[in-house]
């Protein structure tokens, strides 16, 4: 997640669903510095948590107890801040994003680890993800933090692989500017600093999780492999990690951020396996199949299975990345059409919502990109799609 972008959507899908390896990420910008290594992190405790405004239920989602199909955007380079951090595409007015938000919505965003470290000195600083949070609060809109990516892009730009998921996640990793810190210390540090908020509607632990096994230092989906115990893997990852959350805010909902096919570990019926974990509350599947049909892939691995999934295990499904090309390709207009219908069939075949990839404050309209302006009608989409009550 991340952007405006040359993401990398580490993305499988079932049958011709989705191999999503172009996901167009963010620009990032470079520092020129070697910042320091921050040694000693302290862990700074925040206000206590905050009572869970969202809650999950097999028919879907509730905002403080009322029936609630949340539609959005997805603004992973939202902390982007040039000034202190390495930030992951141009920076947003988080002031006028948030104001001109429709009511009900959704922010899935990224707050990583890079993006509270300081890019020249290698120290914490937490203002430009604090900025988030305080204007999703002085506006009232609801946001959803995703700790980290699969792909390392934006944070600390390391592949996670299947000995990440075993004990890697439990290790310091120094990358200069961009980790300090093991992990499971990231967790506990911006749960204790933001569980106070009451716009925070749950954590997402890891953007794509997949256990996968890279050749060499190549890494990209063709030259991956599958570890025949991917599933157990992720599965006691996220009873673990989830433990390590749960301690710090125990009434918060967590998402399982899968692409959702044939993603390594969630494959068939292993799907259910992991997302059987006592700290999943909410499952997700990416969707980016151009295709029009709302209900993309095959019968194994397709939408329509995912959510006949999610209802066996009583919990809700959200669409929690969905993208259409538009710029030199289509129209604006016409993706907008087209993401209105995919949005309609999902709602009513049960999903629990659907958040657009992704908003970035300068679309390249002569490209063909996922990149949703502020003069987007994909806004307008948003606005009819997301209701309360």
């Amino acid at each position: 997640m991340p952007f405006p972008r040359a993401r990398l959507l580490a993305a499988l899908a079932a049958v011709s669903l989705l191999a999503a390896c172009g996901h167009s990420g963010p620009h990032s910008v470079v520092s020129t510095s070697a910042p320091r290594i921050a040694r000693g992190i302290p862990q700074p405790e925040g206000a206590p948590a905050a009572p869970a405004a969202v809650t999950a239920t097999p028919a879907g989602l509730r905002w403080h107890g009322q029936p609630w199909w949340p539609s959005g955007f997805n603004g992973p380079q939202l902390a982007t801040d040039y000034a202190v951090n390495f930030g992951c595409g141009a920076e947003v007015d988080l002031d006028e994003f948030f104001r001109v938000l429709p009511p009900n919505t959704l922010t899935r965003f990224s707050l990583f680890q890079a993006f509270v470290l300081n890019k020249d000195t290698g120290e914490l600083n937490f203002k430009p993800a604090d900025a988030v949070f305080a204007a999703a609060e002085k506006y009232g809109h609801p946001v959803l933090p995703v700790l980290a990516a699969q792909t390392g892009d934006c944070g600390d730009e390391v592949f996670k692989q299947r000995q990440w998921y075993v004990d890697g996640w439990t290790k310091p990793v120094e990358v200069p500017g961009r980790s300090v810190m093991s992990y499971r210390d990231w967790v506990n540090t911006a749960v204790n600093r933001w569980r106070g908020s009451p716009m925070l509607a749950g954590w997402e632990l890891v953007g794509e999780p997949e256990p996968s096994n890279c050749d060499g230092t190549r890494c990209d989906l063709r030259h991956r492999t599958c570890p025949a115990d991917a599933a157990e893997v992720l599965r006691t990852f996220m009873d673990q990690a989830g433990d390590v959350l749960r301690a710090k805010d125990p009434g918060r909902l967590i998402f399982a951020g899968y692409v959702g096919g044939s993603q390594c570990g969630i494959t068939g019926e292993k799907f259910g396996l992991v997302s059987a974990s006592r700290n999943v509350d909410v499952v997700e599947f990416h969707d980016y199949t151009e295709d029009g049909n709302p209900l993309p892939g095959g019968p194994a691995d397709g939408l329509a299975y995912r959510l006949d999934q999610a209802r066996a295990l009583g919990k809700p499904l959200l669409v929690g990345e969905i993208g259409e090309y538009a710029g030199s390709c289509d129209s604006l207009e016409r993706r907008a059409e087209i993401m209105g219908r995919r949005m309609d069939g999902q709602r009513a075949a049960g999903s629990a919502g659907a958040l657009i990839w992704a908003y970035v404050p300068d679309p390249r309209l002569d490209q063909c990109t996922y990149d949703v302006g502020p003069d987007d009608p994909l806004w307008r989409v948003v606005a009819e799609h997301s209701t309360l009550g």
